[in-house]
């Protein structure tokens, strides 16, 4: 079957238009859809939720002798040889799980793109996948959750991609070898294994797995963005990542419709994919359109007990001085195992949906400006610092345009009812020419203001507007007459 397939998936690729080498993969187009979206909507939720413990990484570190996850494994379920990880699978049943529910809170929360995690580390496919019997469709749930899921997201209007993990699974469950466990039972080798040391390479076995697997993703799902988590990296890969791109942007020229890859580190030279900063972001703008992906919560992507989560308010920030940067947010959620979204998740979702309705004009089919914002707040650049920067000001404001329209997004409400943009300080070189109107964005109040040496000067009315972040629209005196 595997030869068969391979072969299959050789065929695609030699019908072009792209072949397997970066030469040919820098022929890539970002298409505009993704660009104009700015917001997606992350989903990391499988098996994993089911211990609501510690994080994700939950069915490796139970394995992990002396972790706190091995001790409250043991202390909760047993030894690991009489409860393992597959023994969570049954309890994952998914039964409140309502697919166009989840697919209208995402629209409501101005999403545009919805990308679930296919497959995790764990190695449990949360599809309908001919390479494991260990998948969603005949275990668990017994439901294709990605094809469910791709079908209502869709309903919406909204664009659906899947995120592969697998990479990984190559080393994930090898702490099981090191002791008494249920990995080294020959017949659970096809959830838990490979299980070998993170020191040696992929075989090419595993690997010819690991494509197959993905361009069945492309087949049977036809998502428009393929997000790859890391250690795809490792140079053994690349000729597979060149085979893997070449055949789905192939499938997406016969589908006829723009389509994105993720990923992470150095995985794919620049301008063969989009690049994703894990839990960060670039401290400018950056040539090249990309993405952050980062969760509601502090301590886990996936469902656990007692999350540490960031505030709406913070996360509207992030997604301002992202969008500002010629960015996209891909935000995540982690539901519990009978399908719900946690409350305060549904809570921070609205918030960020109320907001985009009122100032989504700022944000969606924008493009950055000549700098990305003025104040005092620094976005530490680079992965995991998502929560090193200080809370941001009423003086932090970040810019966005739309041909000749400016908008500038003040991160706080002024104390003292006035807001001054000192890049659009008279003669300043960044702004030369003449400005014609000043109005809010989400409202027909009227706009007081006055451009001086000091910047531009808008008075703010007593009632401030929604949310704590808001918008202006700038338009030149040149668009004003026309």
């Amino acid at each position: 079957m595997y030869l068969q397939h391979k072969r299959a998936v050789l065929e695609v690729i030699q019908q072009g238009p792209f072949a397997a080498n970066w030469e040919s993969l820098q022929g890539y187009q970002i298409p505009q859809w993704y660009q104009d979206a700015k917001f997606g909507i992350f989903i990391h939720w499988g098996v994993y939720s089911v211990p609501a413990f510690a994080n994700e990484w939950y069915p490796r570190n139970m394995y992990i002798e002396g972790s706190r996850e091995y001790h409250h494994h043991r202390e909760t379920y047993g030894p690991h040889t009489e409860f393992g990880y597959k023994d969570f699978i049954p309890l994952f049943r998914a039964e409140k799980f309502d697919p166009n529910e989840w697919a209208g809170i995402f629209r409501r929360a101005g999403a545009q793109f919805v990308v679930p995690v296919a497959e995790h580390h764990d190695g449990f496919a949360m599809y309908d996948c001919s390479y494991s019997e260990w998948n969603a469709v005949k275990m668990g749930p017994k439901r294709d959750i990605i094809g469910e899921l791709a079908d209502a997201v869709r309903r919406q209007g909204l664009v659906f991609g899947v995120s592969s993990h697998r990479a990984e699974h190559w080393w994930f469950f090898n702490g099981g070898m090191k002791f008494p466990s249920d990995v080294q039972d020959a017949r659970f080798a096809g959830l838990y294994g490979p299980a070998q040391p993170e020191t040696l390479p992929p075989n090419e076995e595993f690997l010819d797995d690991w494509l197959l697997r993905t361009c069945e993703l492309v087949d049977k799902y036809q998502p428009q963005i393929v997000w790859f988590d890391w250690w795809i990296e490792q140079p053994v890969f690349q000729p597979y990542l060149q085979m893997f791109a070449a055949y789905y942007y192939n499938r997406a020229a016969q589908w006829q419709r723009g389509v994105v890859i993720n990923y992470k580190n150095q995985a794919f030279p620049e301008g063969t994919a989009v690049y994703d900063i894990e839990r960060g972001q670039f401290a400018d703008i950056h040539p090249r359109f990309w993405q952050t992906d980062t969760s509601v919560a502090k301590n886990s992507w996936g469902y656990v007990q007692g999350q540490d989560y960031k505030s709406a308010e913070s996360l509207i920030g992030d997604l301002v001085d992202i969008v500002s940067k010629n960015g996209a947010l891909l935000l995540n959620i982690g539901p519990r195992p009978d399908g719900t979204i946690p409350e305060p998740e549904m809570q921070i979702l609205t918030k960020i949906g109320d907001w985009l309705a009122v100032y989504g004009e700022a944000i969606y089919g924008t493009r950055p400006w000549k700098v990305y914002g003025e104040g005092p707040t620094k976005v530490v650049g680079g992965s995991f610092n998502d929560t090193k920067r200080a809370t941001f000001t009423s003086e932090d404001i970040r810019f966005t345009t739309r041909g000749e329209i400016l908008y500038a997004i003040a991160l706080g409400w002024p104390s003292n009812g006035q807001l001054v943009i000192r890049s659009l300080a008279d003669g300043i070189a960044l702004y030369p020419g003449e400005i014609g109107r000043v109005e809010w964005v989400g409202s027909h109040a009227s706009v007081t203001w006055r451009r001086e040496k000091q910047g531009l000067v808008i008075d703010l009315p007593e009632q401030r507007p929604a949310g704590n972040a808001f918008a202006l629209r700038i338009i030149p005196a040149a668009e004003q007459r026309r």
